[in-house]
């Protein structure tokens, strides 16, 4: 599958993606629909730049554990449902923020606007559904590159239409939700899980993800625990900020800590039957897999987020730019998504391993970021614009070359691989901006070198080729036959 083959509308696979496409776009178009009218907001309502800064921190905070609880629920009810709650549900928190009356219903409601980030894994899991493994890579790089696009253009959009349209940024707000809704009550008609007449494997019920040895749960275990615990360094810099007290610190730090033993005790309770039982040879994965591609997502996605966070400033200092010039510059990264994030996934597809194609990448990446480390106003503009290019291609690449693996990781588990990847790539984000707090520009640069080159090691001495990569059906294991043969067809 290639290029041309996205403009083939009599397909019904490329029809299910062009539609998976645009509703994963939907909800990073209202994720991020707060950004481009922070300073509208802030005119308008009289609150600080440090509180609108809190809010934008809170838009990210449920969002991690909220991918791995959605992958679950994407494996249960099958992503069609999923995205269709998704959508109109978070359509409600939207609503609220645009007409919220003070500063507590706004900061409620971005926080439950958060989980809308959690679209990513369900329309991974979609795209599963409909391509087969030969073309999982290219795939999944086009649903994901357009549905990023989803915040650059809520970025041009919004402010044009609050500003010369509805004079108020209220509206503006409130009607990206109510086009997420209605696209959300549209997709739940419009499509299926997979191609009519295809079997749709439901996973073990169960609270937690599924292992196949004690190893894995062990394993498990310790790489569920920071997608929650994460969430402690948030209420740090809150508290740090001055907008929590000590002892509300306290207290979020105790529920933080429930949340996770909670978590762990689901995750014991969960698998030790079916371990005492034993595993089948065939039905079982490797966890330590999942944890590469986890990591790998760290260095990618999560280094983008880092990235596009001060790149703007970056320019602006270094080179003494106007906003606007340095804005544009510092959009290269988001705006190579769609085109270098396809080629990551078509790569990932025609090379003689897709382990390999994802080393490759981390190498790339491991070394655009110590180039990025050199830059300094001394180097011409345009030059620093090419490294900076050379160095979103490998890193949004990158992206794609790590979702053309994870549906072959455990095919009737994809929804929770996809949420476990997924959330590492925020937990990565919250990672590298907290440590941009304590070093400058080119050491933050040589940090995120540092932590993908630890990831390449780790990957090459860890991560294994699925079997089946490159097959014309996904594998099937007996365990998966039987639960097949007990229902769960469409």
């Amino acid at each position: 599958m290639g290029w041309g083959d996205l403009f083939s509308f009599g397909r019904v696979d490329m029809i299910a993606l062009h539609k998976t496409w645009f509703a994963f776009f939907l909800t990073f178009f209202v994720w991020f629909n707060m950004a481009p009218l922070v300073t509208v907001i802030v005119q308008e309502s009289g609150f600080t730049m440090q509180q609108l800064k809190l809010l934008a921190i809170t838009n990210v905070a449920l969002t991690m554990p909220g991918r791995v609880l959605i992958g679950m629920l994407s494996d249960r009810l099958g992503p069609r449902r999923t995205f269709t709650i998704v959508m109109v549900l978070c359509a409600i928190p939207c609503f609220t923020f645009a007409f919220a009356s003070s500063y507590t219903q706004m900061l409620v409601s971005r926080l439950l606007l958060s989980m809308v980030g959690t679209g990513f894994v369900v329309g991974i899991h979609m795209t599963a559904l409909w391509f087969k493994p030969r073309d999982i890579g290219f795939a999944q790089g086009v649903e994901a590159g357009l549905g990023n696009w989803g915040s650059s253009i809520a970025a041009i959009l919004l402010p044009i239409v609050a500003l010369n349209v509805f004079g108020s940024w209220r509206y503006a707000i409130a009607l990206s939700g109510l086009v997420m809704l209605l696209y959300g009550i549209y997709y739940w008609f419009a499509i299926t899980d997979g191609p009519v007449g295809s079997v749709y494997h439901k996973p073990r019920k169960g609270a937690a993800i599924e292992v196949s040895t004690w190893g894995d749960m062990i394993n498990a275990v310790l790489w569920t625990i920071p997608i929650i615990g994460v969430l402690a360094i948030l209420v740090w810099r809150i508290n740090g900020m001055g907008f929590m007290s000590s002892e509300a610190a306290l207290i979020a730090y105790v529920v933080i800590a429930m949340v996770v033993l909670y978590q762990v005790i689901q995750i014991l309770r969960f698998n030790t039957p079916i371990l005492k039982k034993g595993v089948p040879e065939d039905d079982r994965y490797r966890f330590t897999d999942v944890g590469a591609l986890c990591l790998c997502y760290v260095a990618t996605f999560g280094a983008e987020l880092g990235v596009i966070s001060m790149l703007p400033t970056f320019f602006q200092k270094g080179w003494s730019l106007t906003p606007q010039l340095a804005g544009l510059f510092g959009s290269v990264f988001a705006f190579m998504n769609f085109f270098s994030r396809s080629l990551g996934g078509y790569i990932s597809d025609r090379s003689p391993t897709r382990r390999g194609a994802m080393l490759v990448y981390l190498a790339g990446i491991a070394i655009s970021f110590v180039l990025m480390g050199m830059m300094s106003s001394s180097w011409p503009l345009w030059l620093a614009v090419v490294v900076t290019i050379i160095c979103a291609m490998f890193v949004t690449g990158g992206c794609g070359t790590t979702y053309a693996l994870v549906p072959l990781v455990k095919r009737r588990i994809t929804g929770q691989i996809s949420g476990y990847v997924g959330a590492y790539g925020n937990v990565g984000a919250v990672m590298y901006l907290t440590v941009y707090t304590f070093v400058n520009d080119s050491q933050f640069f040589y940090f995120i070198g540092a932590t993908v080159v630890a990831t390449f090691l780790f990957c090459f001495f860890f991560l294994k080729e699925p079997v089946g990569a490159f097959s014309q059906e996904y594998q099937l294991s007996s365990v998966d036959r039987e639960m097949m043969d007990g229902g769960g067809g469409h």
